[in-house]
């Protein structure tokens, strides 16, 4: 009974590799409208390797990420979402993570300068941040 049910979760479950290319592309291109360098994009993914970052970047049907960078790839996500829906108008949703921002999350820097620090957490208390904004969970 246990095996089956895994079959099935197995069946209805994107795989490993396919979120680790959809998540890759994704990211490539919210980072081209945020206009991040490859210094800023390697930090977010969390510091992998040139050369590895580099076939990422260039051929993101064969990477296999590990955990940790699908759980950053989810956040990243998550914060683009949550900035499309909070300002409509793209170029200020792209805009927004480089703007030096008042609240006390920043304390008057950007959100990029946050979420660079390097650590998922991070990731977790822009989005949690945005999250609250648009009255969702924090």
């Amino acid at each position: 009974m246990q095996n089956t049910v895994r079959a099935a979760e197995a069946r209805t479950q994107p795989s490993h590799r396919a979120m680790s290319v959809a998540g890759l592309r994704a990211f490539f291109n919210i980072a081209r409208d945020w206009g991040l360098s490859i210094d800023e994009q390697m930090v977010l993914l969390g510091a992998p390797g040139r050369s590895t970052f580099f076939k990422w970047k260039s051929a993101p049907e064969a990477a296999d990420l590990k955990r940790d960078t699908l759980e950053r790839l989810s956040y990243l996500l998550g914060i683009y979402k949550a900035l499309q829906i909070l300002l409509p108008a793209a170029t200020a949703a792209d805009a927004w993570v480089k703007k030096p921002n008042s609240a006390p999350l920043f304390g008057g820097r950007s959100a990029l300068d946050r979420m660079l620090g390097g650590n998922v957490a991070d990731l977790i208390a822009v989005r949690q941040y945005l999250d609250a904004l648009r009255g969702g969970w924090a």
